[in-house]
């Protein structure tokens, strides 16, 4: 199950450092991850200081 990343999102950037798959950049307001790319690994989850990774339904 792919990731999703909420409006909660400060864009600090914590999530695409993390990220082994490279799914996740800067979109035009907070960061964005890619359903596709993403491997479900759950790390920018729990990299995230604010709890804006949520897993995509």
């Amino acid at each position: 199950m792919a990731y999703k990343i909420t409006s909660a999102c400060v864009s600090c950037g914590s999530c695409a450092s993390v990220c082994p798959a490279g799914a996740i950049s800067q979109g035009d307001t907070s960061y964005v991850i890619d359903a596709d790319a993403c491997l479900s690994c759950g790390s920018c989850c729990d990299t995230c200081p604010n709890g804006a990774i949520v897993p995509a339904e």
